[in-house]
């Protein structure tokens, strides 16, 4: 069923300008201020939820994230102030996490960090305030991250990029031979939502298209402009540090391949796929993989450099035998939770870390094991 009023909000503005892009769509579905699926806070990950994500694995990822933290601070040259900013906190579980081993096992780099946390939604805030109370002043809110000042240390999003906006394109064969671009818009029949096919409705979009590889006819597949943007806007607050994001997705390349011919839209509740985004609205995520190629690029343009490319698997194999601590005994007591997070056919292969950095010339133990980023991301 979805939603009501939030299906009345998005078929008053469909009736008020004409058909929408699916962008706008989404958007609305997923952050309209106070019905959308996650700025309403029905957003659930876990197993009782919607979606299954690292967090959801447990303690340990924060964990292993915290001994990347604590080495890019001793990389930076243990500076007195350290910041640490997420995106995408959820109910502040990962935080929470992180703050306890580097309070635990990294006491030095833990005096010196003030988190932050980019959450434009109370009912977020909220519940992020509540977890994250025994940590005080160390923790500090903002909406977004223009809001922050440049910074030096890290800046970390998990499952950020997937969830943003989208268009969607559809590549049809006109009568001189050649391949052209339309778009997928959402507009309304009946009672109903459906798609229409229209001209491309934005320059930004017309630029995106044209850095993409030839593509043969009857070809549905995505842009997202607002992943892009997002990363230039991080990029640029950065003063010293780096960037890690963990998310899923493809090469430019894999991500336009001629055999990914449905694209990537997918729709989730309960676990379950969903058919249609016009289904559960409110009610059901709606994400796609992420482009790593735009990204990477976005992140150069506003001048961080692209640092490493790899698989989960690699990055937290690097970290742990990279660690200084008792290695064979975190694996021992960690051992189901690792396979899951490492294991290539569970998280290990399906998630990528892209991670960037700015002012910042040296190696991460997590990204030991990755290839030229530039070769892997086509930059």
């Amino acid at each position: 069923m979805g939603d009501p009023e939030l299906i009345e909000i998005i078929r008053a503005e469909i009736a008020a300008r004409g058909p929408i892009s699916f962008a706008r769509f989404m958007e609305l579905a997923l952050y309209e201020p106070q019905h959308g699926y996650y700025s309403s806070g029905r957003a659930v990950i876990g197993r009782r939820g919607d979606f299954f994500t690292n967090v959801s694995v447990g303690p340990v990822f924060g964990r292993l994230l915290a001994i990347q933290f604590a080495e890019v601070w001793e990389k930076l040259g243990r500076p007195s102030h350290f910041t640490i900013i997420e995106h995408g906190a959820d109910d502040g579980a990962f935080a929470a996490d992180a703050l306890t081993a580097l309070n635990q096992s990294f006491v030095e780099c833990f005096k010196t960090i003030r988190y932050i946390i980019a959450e434009p939604f109370p009912v977020w805030r909220d519940r992020q305030q509540e977890r994250l109370a025994s940590f005080g002043h160390k923790i500090r809110w903002v909406a977004s991250i223009d809001q922050v000042e440049p910074f030096v240390g890290v800046h970390f999003s998990n499952e950020l990029f997937d969830a943003l906006p989208v268009h969607l394109l559809f590549s049809e064969l006109v009568k001189n031979g050649t391949v052209t671009w339309n778009e997928r818009f959402v507009s309304t029949s009946d009672n109903d939502f459906e798609f229409v096919t229209g001209p491309v409705s934005d320059s930004h979009l017309e630029i995106a298209l044209r850095r993409l590889p030839p593509l043969p006819p009857s070809v549905q597949t995505e842009v997202n402009l607002a992943a892009p943007k997002l990363m230039r806007e991080i990029a640029a607050s950065l003063a010293r540090g780096v960037i890690l994001t963990i998310d899923y997705g493809f090469s430019r390349a894999e991500f336009y391949s001629p055999h990914r011919r449905e694209g990537s839209l997918q729709i989730r509740s309960g676990h379950r796929k969903l058919p249609s985004p016009f289904q559960q609205i409110g009610h059901a995520d709606i994400s796609t993989h992420v482009e790593w190629t735009s990204l990477a690029q976005a992140g150069e343009e506003a001048g961080a450099s692209a640092l490493a490319f790899t698989d989960q698997h690699h990055f937290f194999t690097g970290i742990i035998l990279g660690c200084l601590t008792a290695e064979k005994e975190f694996v021992k007591s960690n051992k189901r939770a690792l396979q899951t997070l490492l294991h290539p056919e569970l998280l290990g292969r399906n998630f990528q870390v892209l991670g960037f950095a700015k002012n910042f010339s040296e190696s991460l133990s997590g990204f030991r094991f990755a290839r030229n980023v530039r070769h892997e991301l086509g930059l």
